[in-house]
């Protein structure tokens, strides 16, 4: 099992619309391709979006990663929610408890 961090720096005044089409569109493609969501925040005094991802499939996480990039429906999803991104912190994460 695998986990991840990932810290997005959203555009200014762009965290609602980020945060709607992740749910719409990011997550449900992360979901179907083996990745499990764990949990997700926003810090609207930063305006960041935080969450972390788990993958525990036969692949390893960067055969998968690069699956869901490769994807038809990734690659084709307009408007691409990127494009709201100005920063992206990823981490791999392990357990402290």
């Amino acid at each position: 099992m695998r986990e991840q961090l990932r810290i997005y720096t959203i555009n200014k005044g762009q965290l609602q619309q980020f945060v709607a089409e992740w749910n719409e569109k990011l997550r449900p493609l992360r979901e179907k391709l083996g990745f499990r969501v764990v949990a997700a925040w926003t810090v609207p005094e930063t305006n960041q979006f935080v969450w972390v991802q788990r993958y525990e499939g036969d692949k390893s996480w960067e055969e998968q990663d690069k699956a869901y990039f490769a994807s038809e429906e990734r690659r084709v999803m307009q408007p691409d929610p990127g494009r709201l991104i100005a920063r992206m912190e990823t981490y791999d994460a392990e357990p402290a408890l």
